[in-house]
């Protein structure tokens, strides 16, 4: 059975614009799109025909209705299903991303207003979904995927913006690697993979030599992950990115013109927190383009 693409709604423009990006995923990759919005009331029988809950009860109806009829005409040829799921939003979302290909979230930036998709319910879903989850801002568009045309004009007709990806090779990146090797071949966009190394200390006399034969250890690495996947994605362009310096500003400044960045998570033994890692803390403040975290072990 095929996993769908599962998106998150409220409403709001932030999830309006993450629905139009999961159907133009779903599209992508040939996988049925649902779409969900949780709400703590009626969690029991008690409670399920109590009158003041008619009105938010409505409401929700109203908003999987409007983007059913709103998707439907956008993206017909993608099979629509929606939810209505009495209960808490953050608990809702993590479940039905369990059953997913990926989970999609309209992003406020976390900018602590609060909201269905905003602060901490945003930030316990990424922290403890099994599956990939993807953040995506208000502004996002069609043509934002896209590079602009030869005027320099937004345009839904030119390439895909490129894939970027952050990796630490010492550490397992199978997921990872499979997430944005797989994004970019559906796109036919280039994949540029960043691995950001620090130098240890060395005695200043030799800090030359020292980063040359980092440089060059950190790049033979990176090569050797990356060999079996070029082989397996032959058609997918893939750039080498190895620079000294701290990962979250290495991917702030490659991702400035990307379509699509992708960081990891590591998966942690319980539920517990909302622990995201500061690499995916940072690019999930600051990069303007959408964001897909994937958990790993």
């Amino acid at each position: 059975m095929l996993r769908p693409v599962v998106v998150g709604l409220d409403g709001s423009r932030e999830s309006l614009a993450a629905a139009d990006w999961a159907a133009r995923e779903a599209l992508r990759r040939g996988l049925p799109l649902r779409l969900v919005h949780a709400w703590a009331g009626g969690t029991s029988p008690d409670e399920s025909e109590l009158p003041e809950l008619e009105a938010p009860r409505y409401w929700a109806r109203r908003i999987l209705r409007g983007a059913m009829d709103r998707l439907n005409e956008s993206y017909p040829q993608v099979y629509l299903s929606a939810d209505q799921i009495s209960r808490p939003a953050a608990d809702a979302l993590i479940a039905a991303g369990d059953e997913s290909e990926l989970l999609v979230l309209g992003s406020r930036a976390f900018s602590g207003f609060g909201g269905f998709m905003a602060g901490s319910i945003a930030l316990a879903t990424v922290a403890h979904a099994a599956r990939p989850v993807v953040l995506v801002r208000a502004d996002q568009t069609l043509e934002d995927e896209h590079v602009p045309d030869a005027e320099g004009h937004a345009s839904a007709r030119t390439p895909y913006r490129g894939v970027v990806i952050g990796v630490d090779p010492a550490s397992p990146c199978e997921e990872l690697l499979a997430f944005a090797f797989e994004s970019a071949s559906l796109r036919s966009a280039p994949l540029t993979v960043v691995y950001a190394w620090r130098l240890p200390y060395v005695p200043k006399a030799l800090e030359a030599k020292a980063r040359r034969d980092v440089r060059r250890a950190a790049e033979r690495t990176l090569g050797a992950v990356l060999g079996p996947w070029r082989e397996k994605y032959p058609t997918v362009e893939v750039r080498e990115l190895v620079e000294e310096g701290r990962p979250a500003q290495q991917l702030l400044e490659a991702a400035q013109d990307a379509g699509l960045l992708i960081v990891g998570r590591k998966v942690r033994p319980a539920r517990i927190g909302m622990h995201t890692g500061p690499i995916a803390h940072a690019v999930m403040h600051h990069v303007r383009c959408p964001v897909a975290i994937v958990p790993h072990e």
